[in-house]
C-alpha cells in the first residue's frame, strides 16, 4: 500500500466542517452533572457554561496508525471515544467511565462562518478533581437540571443534562 497522508487536495471544498464531541458527566452518586465556565476571550460562546468536549484533529487519524486497514481504506476505529476521553482530560483534568451513551446532535455555523456537526453523549464520571483548562475555562460548578437553569449557559444545556441522568439511569437499571 502506497504511503497515504491527509490532504484537502481532493477534498469536495462544500464538504468540510468541524466534527466536535460533547460530554455530560454524570457522578452517579448525586446524579450531578459538570458543567465548566468558557474563557471570556473564547471565539463561540465566550463566558457562558458549557460541556466538556472537543474538535477531532487530524492528529486523530494518524495515516502510519490506523487500527485495521479496509482494503484502500484506513480505519480509525473508537475515534469518538479516544476524542472524548483526551477532551475530558485535558479540559476538566478528570477521568470518564465508557460506554458513550447518545443523547442527541447539531449542525451550526460558527460566527467565524466554519460549519460544525457536533454529537453530545453522556458518561459517568470515574475519577480525580476537576480542574479546568487554563486559558479555556474559568470555573466549573457540578449541577442537577434545575440548578444549570441557573447558569448562563449555552443554550440547551440543561434539558441535555436532564437527558444524561435519564439515560445513564436507564443504561444502569
Amino acid at each position: 500500500m502506497k504511503k497515504l497522508k491527509i490532504d484537502l487536495r481532493n477534498a469536495k471544498k462544500d464538504k468540510l466542517f468541524y466534527f466536535v464531541v460533547n460530554v455530560v458527566i454524570v457522578r452517579r452518586q448525586d446524579k450531578r452533572c459538570l458543567i465548566l465556565k468558557r474563557d471570556d476571550r473564547e471565539k463561540v460562546h465566550p463566558g457562558k457554561w458549557a460541556i466538556p468536549g472537543g474538535k477531532l484533529e487530524w492528529a486523530d487519524l494518524d495515516v502510519n496508525k490506523p487500527t485495521r486497514v479496509n482494503g484502500a481504506v484506513l480505519d480509525f476505529e473508537n475515534a469518538v471515544e479516544a476524542l472524548a476521553i483526551r477532551e475530558i482530560k485535558e479540559e476538566a483534568g478528570i477521568e470518564i467511565q465508557l460506554p458513550l451513551h447518545y443523547i442527541n446532535n447539531i449542525a451550526f455555523i460558527r460566527p467565524d462562518g466554519v460549519p460544525v456537526i457536533l454529537i453530545n453523549f453522556a458518561v459517568e464520571y470515574k475519577s480525580g478533581g476537576v480542574k479546568p483548562e487554563k486559558g479555556s475555562f474559568t470555573d466549573f460548578a457540578w449541577v442537577n437540571h434545575s440548578e444549570a437553569k441557573k447558569y448562563p449557559c449555552i443554550l440547551g444545556i440543561p434539558d441535555e443534562i436532564k437527558n444524561a441522568i435519564r439515560v445513564l439511569t436507564k443504561a444502569k437499571a
